[in-house]
């Protein structure tokens, strides 16, 4: 233990620790048939501390990579210092690195011999979760979707983030192209906007990607549910019932996103004046919007059970409003016939103002109804554009909700006369 330690020389790196805690650590004696068993969970990255040598912690990352690294609490400050990967390093090998270490902490020698106890050099793992608590989770109403996104990355993870060229990150989405060819777009932005957070905050000089363009080219969706397929599904949103069901039936109804209809709270209702006030921190564009309750919507509220000192419309603990769509999408699609087109929640926006255009709605109204930004307005334009529209909106409403209403009685009349004749 005589040599001196040198983190340069030993290809190490220093990182802030930002997450990861001894109280959030299993222990565990490492042993090399561990480590090589060990599978990576799909959604989170799990550490392993070692209880043989102090300080010594093994990740196995989402992408299957297994890491060595020590743990060890410095002038007051946790620190995380990258030993290397489980394959170029052995067991023993990582072992006898936290041992020297571990050996240059306690007799003071660390800072001296390294000349990095200050140096903070983040891998984009670790500047993600920084990112997300900093930024996303105060200017992003869906962060765990922006979360989700910058996943997709998980390659890079690992790597220094002031080290990552443009050419790696064309290969990571590349990968992420093969299962998610349109998804690679959305994933990328997400990237492109960390990075230029970090270029602000100091952590890096300059983006890599900035102006790099979308891999895959988008086509303009264009799907709108027939009369046939929104009778369809409003037969699965009764079959379905509350939560999930009602609240697809006001996504129908209303034209409203996904999020700002599953997130309702009983606060923005006011069902006396029928209206609903959706706040400007809930609506995607930032506005402050107000949508009239016609007949329809008013007797699926009026249906929707109230949890006790719960402020959700839909929710299932009375804590968090609900989530989880994707697994309701793949029952709702088991009532569509085998050769439908793919459709989507949103695409509920699109077959409203579709058919309100049929209805003789004017544009206009179906923007103000939908909420578009169609023009920048502030101070008392802005505060007027709120509630401009407002008896046009409600006409526009309550007669797509009667045109509804109209296909599911038909749909049921024809059911019912199916029914009969098979009777007979």
């Amino acid at each position: 233990m005589s040599e001196q330690f040198d983190a340069h020389r030993l290809g190490l790196s220093l990182t802030w620790q930002t997450r990861v805690s001894y109280h959030g650590l299993m222990t565990q004696k490492l042993t090399t048939k561990f480590i090589e068993t060990r599978k990576p969970e799909p959604d989170k990255r799990v550490d392993y501390r070692d209880k043989v040598v102090p300080g010594l912690v093994l990740r196995v990352n989402k992408s299957g990579t297994k890491t060595f690294s020590f743990h060890k609490r410095i002038n007051g400050k946790m620190k995380r210092l990258t030993i290397g990967q489980f394959g170029p390093f052995s067991l023993s090998e990582a072992r006898d690195r936290a041992r020297q270490i571990h050996y240059e902490v306690e007799t003071g020698r660390f800072e001296q011999n390294t000349g990095i106890e200050f140096e903070a050099k983040l891998t984009l793992g670790d500047v993600i979760p920084d990112y997300i608590e900093k930024y996303a989770k105060v200017h992003n109403r869906d962060h765990e979707r922006k979360e989700a996104q910058l996943a997709k990355f998980s390659t890079l993870h690992e790597k220094r983030i002031d080290e990552i060229k443009r050419a790696d990150v064309v290969k990571a989405c590349d990968i992420i192209q093969k299962s998610a060819p349109i998804g690679v777009n959305r994933a990328l932005a997400h990237l492109k906007h960390l990075m230029s957070w970090s270029v602000e905050r100091g952590i890096i000089d300059a983006s890599p990607i900035a102006g790099m363009k979308p891999p895959s080219k988008e086509k303009p969706r264009e799907r709108v549910l027939s009369n046939d397929e929104l009778s369809v599904l409003w037969a699965a949103c009764d079959d379905e019932g509350y939560p999930f069901g009602d609240c697809m039936k006001l996504l129908m109804l209303s034209g409203q996103r996904r999020a700002e209809v599953a997130e309702m709270r009983w606060s923005e209702i006011d069902l006396e004046n029928r209206l609903w006030s959706l706040p400007s921190q809930r609506a995607k564009n930032g506005r402050q919007h107000t949508v009239p309750i016609a007949d329809a919507m008013l007797d699926v509220l009026r249906r929707v059970p109230r949890f006790l000192n719960s402020d959700f419309v839909f929710t299932t603990k009375g804590t968090t409003p609900i989530s989880g769509f994707g697994r309701l999408k793949k029952r709702l699609d088991k009532s569509f016939h085998v050769d439908a087109a793919p459709w989507t929640p949103h695409d509920l926006r699109r077959t409203m103002s579709t058919n309100m255009a049929q209805l003789g709605v004017p544009q206009p109204v179906t923007e103000a109804l939908l909420n578009h930004k169609t023009g920048v307005v502030s101070g008392v334009a802005a505060i007027y554009n709120v509630y401009s529209y407002a008896d046009e909106k409600r006409e526009a409403l309550g007669a797509w909700s009667q045109h509804v209403m109209k296909l599911i009685r038909l749909k049921n009349d024809a059911n019912k006369t199916e029914i009969t004749k098979a009777s007979r």
